[in-house]
C-alpha cells in the first residue's frame, strides 16, 4: 500500500516536472526587455548623436517610442511599441504581439551582446558562456525525457534497476537545469554585459537611453520544474531500493 502511494506521487511529480521543463524549454520568454530613448531638446545630443538646439523640432514615430524584446532558448524577437500604452508588458505575451516583428536565432547570441556594443574578447566569452548554458539546457531536457521513458518501462516489470536509472536521470536533469537558472541570473544580474550595453547606447545613440529587464514566464517555469524533478527523482530512487530489498 505504501509503495503504491509512493509510486503515485512519484509519477505525478515526474509528469509535472516534464511538463514545466518542456514549457520552459520550448517557449521563448526567459527574458523580457524594453528599451527607449527620449530626446532632450536642451542643447544635448539626440538620437544618432545629432546635437539638438533650443527651438529645434524633433520628429519621432509614435509607434517606435519603445522597442520590446523577448528571448528564450530558440529565438530572440523584437518589435516596436508605444510608450502611451497601458500594461506595456502584456504586449510581450503570445496573444498581444503585432504581426510585424523581427526574430533571430538565440542559441549563441545572448541579449544584449553584439559586435557593435562589446569588444571581440567579450563577444567570444559571451558566445562560450551561452554555449555552456545551451548545452546544460539540452542535457536537462534530454535527461527528464529519458528518465520518464525508463520509469514507464519499469512499471510493468517492477524493475528496481529501471526505477533507479529513471530516478538518477530525474536528479541529473534537476541539477543541470538548476545550473541553467543560476547561470541566467548571473548573466542578467551579476556580470557587467548589460551595463556595457547601456553605456555604449548612451554614448553612441542616445544619452537618455533606458533599458528595462524582467524575467519572463519561461524562466518562472524552470524552478517549478526543477523542484518536481528533484523530488520525483528521490522518490524513484527510494522506490527502486525498496523493491530491491523486499522483492528480490
Amino acid at each position: 500500500m505504501k509503495l503504491s502511494v509512493a509510486l503515485f506521487f512519484a509519477g505525478l511529480f515526474g509528469a509535472l516536472a516534464a511538463v514545466f521543463i518542456l514549457l520552459s524549454f520550448g517557449t521563448d520568454y526567459w527574458l523580457l526587455a524594453s528599451e527607449s530613448c527620449h530626446p532632450n531638446p536642451d542643447g544635448s545630443a539626440g538620437p544618432g548623436g545629432v546635437t539638438i538646439k533650443p527651438g529645434d523640432v524633433v520628429m519621432t514615430d509614435g509607434a517606435g517610442d519603445i522597442t520590446l524584446y523577448h528571448e528564450g532558448f530558440f529565438w530572440r524577437c523584437s518589435f516596436g511599441g508605444n510608450m502611451g500604452d497601458d500594461n506595456l508588458l502584456w504586449k510581450l505575451w503570445f496573444t498581444n504581439q503585432p504581426h510585424s516583428k523581427v526574430c533571430m536565432h538565440a542559441y549563441l547570441f545572448p541579449f544584449p551582446v553584439s559586435h557593435q556594443t562589446h569588444n571581440a574578447t567579450e563577444y567570444d566569452t559571451a558566445i562560450i558562456y551561452r554555449g555552456f548554458w545551451s548545452i546544460f539546457m539540452l542535457i536537462g531536457v534530454a535527461a527528464v525525457v529519458l528518465g520518464g521513458f525508463f520509469i514507464i518501462c519499469a512499471a510493468p516489470f517492477a524493475s528496481h534497476r529501471l526505477y533507479k536509472a529513471g530516478g538518477g536521470l530525474f536528479l541529473t536533469s534537476g541539477l543541470f537545469l538548476l545550473c541553467v537558472v543560476v547561470m541566467y541570473v548571473l548573466w542578467v544580474q551579476v556580470l557587467d554585459v548589460v551595463d556595457v550595453y547601456i553605456d555604449h547606447q548612451r554614448s553612441a545613440v542616445c544619452p537618455d537611453f533606458q533599458l528595462s529587464l524582467n524575467y519572463g514566464l519561461s524562466f518562472m517555469f524552470a524552478p517549478i520544474g526543477i523542484f518536481f524533478c528533484l523530488l520525483s527523482g528521490l522518490l524513484f530512487l527510494l522506490i527502486g531500493r525498496t523493491i530491491q530489498i523486499h522483492y528480490h
